[in-house]
């Protein structure tokens, strides 16, 4: 598989010919099961073949069940300068809950060691968990600000099909995730992460001063990203692409010289719908020029008259010629978002 993700990276690079790499992210799985010969191979293959800024942000996601001290000092001895710890919550019922290989006591003792050796760490929290009360959702972010962690990505519980969790909610054994205790919880995290010095800057992503993820805020301004390895998304401005799923024929396509790759053309409301949705969930909004400049004066137009009635109900609101959405509509952006799509004419 090593020598697969090698091979690719050396493949698709004149696709990347005139463009300069900022972020490398390792994620999707569990990366952290390479050792850190392996991510330092794929760190310089990339290096080597690809235009690399003088000091890019390199992510590896991580789980506290992972992160042992010696493990840790392993990572930080390779290129990597960037943890997101998949953290969840620090009860050890929410875990138990959430099916989680890692228990409370890890997820705090990887987070003293990690904060020793790593400036640059995010972790992830979930909130609107059954029965898991606003004080425990406080404690939760209190206890992960007193880490001094410069980055918390937070999102709601959702019931994939054919899991534990929805198993245990058709029988009853917990109650059904609650729509208006994520709403209430979500604008707890808004509201103590604000206190604390940390901007909202995506919908689900709250930093510090000059700790916002480059990587993920690549994706939601609409950059060039290349995906590397099965399942990964690539995205080059006008169309998408995305690998096969299937290790073994991945494996086989690559060694063969072929790229297991899909590609999606996109059309200009494609491409409008797409800006809208990820510029909502941003601190940049939507700018009204780039709508006129990009996509034309009917677009804009459009998009003005679909807005009206979310400004109407302060959801939304305009600063200097860009849309954006209020603290009362923050937490409702996917739909008002879609509310804002053009349908697919051309």
């Amino acid at each position: 598989m090593i020598q697969a993700l090698i091979s690719e990276i050396v493949l698709r690079k004149k696709e990347f010919e005139n463009e300069q790499i900022a972020t490398i992210y390792f994620g999707g799985g569990t990366p952290s099961v390479l050792n850190t010969d392996e991510i330092k191979m794929l760190i310089d293959t990339v290096c080597t073949n690809y235009n690399v800024v003088e000091n890019p942000e390199i992510t590896l996601e991580v789980n506290p069940d992972d992160l042992s001290e010696k493990r840790i000092l392993e990572i930080a001895k390779s290129p990597v300068n960037r943890l997101s710890i998949g953290i969840q919550s620090f009860f050890e019922k929410d875990l138990k809950l959430m099916n989680r290989a890692h228990n409370a006591e890890e997820a705090k003792e990887c987070l003293s060691i990690a904060t020793r050796y790593f400036s640059n760490i995010s972790i992830d929290l979930i909130y609107g968990i059954p029965n898991t009360t606003h004080e425990e959702w406080r404690e939760n972010i209190q206890t992960a600000l007193a880490f001094g962690v410069p980055h918390i990505s937070s999102y709601a519980l959702t019931v994939e099909p054919k899991t534990a969790l929805e198993s245990f909610i058709e029988k009853g054994i917990i109650d059904n995730v609650d729509d208006e205790l994520a709403q209430e919880q979500f604008l707890i995290l808004v509201d103590e992460l604000d206190k604390a010095g940390f901007q909202h800057y995506e919908l689900s992503n709250f930093g510090k001063e000059g700790f916002f993820s480059k990587n993920n805020t690549a994706y939601w301004q609409g950059k060039k990203y290349l995906g590397i390895g099965p399942s990964a998304h690539s995205f080059n401005g006008k169309q998408r692409g995305w690998n096969i799923a299937n290790n073994a024929l991945y494996i086989k396509k690559i060694n063969a010289g072929d790229l297991p790759l899909e590609i999606e053309g996109l059309t200009v409301t494609d491409r409008y719908n797409e800006y809208v949705m990820t510029g909502l969930r941003t601190i940049w909004g939507v700018s009204f020029h780039k709508i006129k400049e990009e996509f034309g004066a009917t677009f804009l137009a459009y998009l003005k008259m679909q807005a009206e009635k979310f400004i109407l109900e302060d959801l939304l609101y305009i600063e200097n010629e860009t849309l954006k959405t209020t603290r009362k509509g923050k937490f409702l952006t996917d739909g008002i978002a879609s509310d804002l799509f053009k349908l697919n004419l051309s």
